[in-house]
């Protein structure tokens, strides 16, 4: 299995530190958990059904025509490559890893490309895989651009798959209503701007009959009756939305601003994260690990992604250890 953010317990392990005293940046999740609704009893005594209004309610959220519910959007992204026949797969990469590893898994011939060569390869194409906003570059596609490639794949039979993970900040700029059209799907993650990524709950969006087909790959019952309760409280509460909003991205400025205070001036980055190319990121990854503070660490890319602090405790401890780091004569080359 591929590693990511969010390995606390093996991080106190490595490290020496107990779990309770870790600072945990490592994820991209919003620090902020919406309320938990009271769950009656029945969600947990029957088989979930799909009639409760969870549908609708994402539907409306998301403004979607349907959407099937999945147990993390990390499971639509192992299901639907077993859904074409072998093929030639382009990945916008780097990404978040888990794309290209499913496609391959499944017998596809995967090539991770740059956004400059997306129209060079493109007609030689079988599906296309888009994070918007990216992970971990934070770089975000304009709808038109991504629909260009829709149709130049979908004329051959293809799929545009676009990862929605990180587009609740900025839901203007989504695919979710275009996905009534054959050979578009959008994925949609749950847990990241809601803070609840335990639950593990997503959403695919794509035309009825693929969402058949994938709904029968994935099995019945896939999501629990107290998740299916839970998710729809969230995505009914428009107070709860714009609150989040506004905190995550007012986070993620201050973040960036702190940053470039010390010396770090982030690469790229998201309402839900800073993101930062240098060659020190082992260096100060393993720095910040040391006094409990858990970064994401890329060494492919030689780059950290920095998550939210949760409250002022959590800025002066990070802040603090930028000035400790600061003092600390810098590695020979």
């Amino acid at each position: 299995m591929l590693e990511h953010g969010g390995r606390l317990r093996q991080a106190a392990l490595d490290y020496g530190i107990e779990l309770s005293q870790w600072l945990d940046l490592s994820t991209g999740l919003a620090p902020w958990p919406f309320a938990i609704p009271e769950i009656p009893v029945s969600a947990w005594a029957r088989l979930p059904e799909v009639n409760d209004g969870l549908e609708l309610a994402a539907c409306e959220y998301y403004g979607a025509h349907q959407v099937l519910p999945v147990p993390g959007s990390q499971a639509a992204i192992q299901a639907l490559p077993r859904l074409r026949r072998t093929g030639k797969v382009g990945v916008l990469s780097p990404c978040y890893a888990e794309h290209a590893e499913g496609w391959r898994r499944a017998g596809h011939r995967v090539r991770e490309i740059g956004e400059s060569e997306v129209d060079f390869y493109l007609d030689g194409l079988d599906v296309l895989v888009v994070v918007n906003p990216n992970n971990p570059t934070g770089r975000l596609l304009p709808p038109e651009r991504l629909l260009e490639w829709h149709a130049r794949l979908v004329q051959r039979g293809g799929w545009l798959l676009v990862d929605e993970a990180f587009m609740d900040n900025t839901p203007g700029l989504s695919l979710a209503g275009f996905t009534d059209r054959a050979g578009l799907i959008v994925l949609r993650s749950f847990g990241k701007f809601f803070g609840l990524a335990g639950v593990r709950l997503g959403f695919v969006l794509a035309e009825r009959k693929l969402l058949q087909l994938l709904a029968e790959q994935i099995g019945p019952w896939a999501v629990s009756g107290p998740t299916r309760q839970l998710g729809q409280a969230c995505l009914l509460d428009r107070d709860a939305h714009a609150r989040q909003i506004r905190r995550s991205e007012a986070a993620s400025e201050r973040l960036a601003r702190l940053l470039e205070r010390f010396g770090q001036p982030p690469t790229g980055g998201c309402a839900l994260f800073q993101w930062r190319v240098t060659d020190q990121a082992q260096r100060l990854h393993d720095f910040m690990a040391r006094r409990g503070i858990l970064l994401r660490l890329f060494p492919a890319t030689s780059s950290l992604r920095f998550g939210l602090p949760l409250d002022e405790a959590d800025w002066l401890r990070l802040e603090q250890a930028f000035t400790d780091y600061l003092k600390e004569p810098p590695c020979p080359r």
